[in-house]
């Protein structure tokens, strides 16, 4: 089935920084005119028809995945249009109408002048054949977005897909950061190699900087492409249990360059880390994630002499870090490293944020683990809920390193990828965020706490991303990565 939202021209104008920025938005709707199944719905949000007269051009296109969504009233519910992608051609509704048979057509002509319309299947199916044909980077839309609807859920009982969604969270979590639309790993197939990173089985973009994307991330890194991208030479990690795949995302001026690196066959894997780097200020955080059991009641872990070992190598980590000389290198602490304890409800969610879970400073786990409160029975020391009762969440550690709290200062590019490379080495499938600017001048600290903190920047950058998405410029900028 396909969904149609048609809107006013004010509450286009009204909601475009979400359907820019966010890629997402809500909306109230009638239960009575919601499918009773959940399967997730192409959406086409155009221009309300008032009179004959109106052109109703067809303005972005989504996908409702939940379309019964959250309900608000006795007869109201509330539905999410995802994966909001702009028309990339112009696609007038009215004229449109010519283009399908006339009992489709009595139909869409209702959608028009309606709110929120969902057809039939048939009609549904002839209304995408006809938009497909309207031209070849529409129909690469649509194909995007029915595959991008329903993405492979993770399946916990599979050693690869419990990795996978760990990789997931970290990379999630690293976008998160750098202000990057969720959506943007939305929609992903589960790799046919196991050993194979997260971002092997994302689904490209329909647009050009998507198929950039993807080729990019598919580049087999052997030893002489990997120097040549500029990570250290001499790396033990050439086997054949070795990937890299690379994905690089722009968004509204930044530029955010994701590596994920798989060093060791997936039944010996540790866990996964985020390497999060921002160029501008040369400083990074790296944070652990240990995996929790899902059932409430039973979310601890008992320490052992593995997390001990990898203590100890989070302290080498933060010893790279440099004292403070200027005031936008001055930290909270002198604490880079985290230990993310976390968990995934037994309920797969379509699309989650950041798993749930608490953030741990190194130095404050040592701290734990030399208290009483962390002593369980039969003399075994645990951490995780029950046990700590004070952590940061997902909300509060992002905001602590966006606005440069927490982290190094004075780390280089060359800590960062001879990093990456003894964390992938030493069993983390690690992801590498890096931060940087589309072209120069880069983002200098006051730029970035105005991004984080001033009132309507959201709309300014609307703006910035419409005027830009006119002009369509390349960035000429080089892969941190690769070429």
């Amino acid at each position: 089935m396909v969904y149609i939202v048609a809107l006013s021209a004010e509450e286009l104008d009204r909601i475009d920084t979400d359907l820019r920025i966010k890629q997402s938005f809500t909306k109230t709707v009638a239960v009575a005119s919601l499918p009773r199944d959940q399967t997730p719905r192409i959406t086409l949000i155009v221009t309300r028809s008032s009179t004959e007269r109106d052109q109703c051009p067809l303005l972005w296109l989504g996908v409702v995945r939940r379309p019964r969504g959250e309900k608000v009233a006795a007869v109201d519910s509330r539905i999410t249009v995802e994966l909001v992608r702009e028309c990339p051609v112009q696609v007038l509704m009215r004229q449109f109408l010519h283009r399908v048979p006339l009992h489709v057509r009595h139909a869409l002509v209702r959608a028009l002048s309606g709110e929120v319309t969902v057809l039939g299947d048939e009609d549904s199916e002839e209304v995408l054949k006809a938009l497909a044909r309207q031209h070849e980077l529409l129909h690469r839309t649509l194909d995007f977005l029915g595959e991008a609807a329903e993405p492979d859920p993770f399946d916990p009982r599979r050693v690869e897909d419990r990795s996978w969604q760990e990789q997931y969270d970290m990379t999630r979590l690293g976008l998160a950061i750098g202000n990057i639309p969720p959506s943007r790993l939305a929609a992903w197939r589960r790799p046919s190699d196991p050993a194979a990173p997260y971002l092997a089985g994302l689904i490209p973009e329909p647009f050009e900087q998507g198929m950039i994307e993807n080729d990019a991330r598919h580049i087999d890194i052997g030893t002489d492409v990997f120097t040549e991208a500029g990570w250290p030479s001499g790396s033990r990690a050439t086997g054949a249990s070795f990937r890299c795949d690379i994905q690089v995302f722009e968004h509204l001026g930044s530029r955010i360059e994701v590596a994920n690196i798989n060093a060791t066959p997936v039944e010996a894997r540790l866990g996964a880390d985020l390497i999060y780097y921002h160029e501008a200020t040369q400083s990074f955080v790296l944070v652990q994630a240990k995996r929790l059991p899902s059932v409430a009641g039973s979310r601890w872990m008992y320490v052992d002499k593995q997390l001990l070992g990898q203590l100890d190598r989070l302290d080498q980590v933060a010893m790279l870090s440099k004292n403070p000389q200027t005031p936008h290198e001055w930290r909270l602490g002198s604490d880079p490293c985290f230990v993310k304890l976390a968990y995934w409800p037994l309920e797969e969610k379509v699309d989650p944020g950041p798993a749930p879970g608490m953030y741990l400073p190194v130095p404050y786990v040592r701290l734990l683990l030399d208290d009483d409160v962390t002593q369980g029975p039969n003399e075994g020391t645990r951490l995780g809920y029950g046990y700590v009762d004070r952590y940061l969440g997902n909300t509060q550690f992002t905001e602590l390193v966006k606005n440069g709290l927490v982290g190094t200062v004075g780390t280089t590019l060359d800590d960062l990828r001879t990093l990456g490379m003894q964390r992938a080495e030493e069993g983390m499938s690690v992801a590498i965020v890096v931060d940087r600017a589309t072209a120069p001048p880069r983002e200098t600290v006051k730029e970035r706490h105005r991004r984080n903190h001033a009132r309507g920047y959201d709309k300014t950058l609307a703006t910035r991303m419409r005027n830009r998405n006119s002009r369509n410029p390349g960035t000429g900028q080089q892969s941190l990565f690769g070429p």
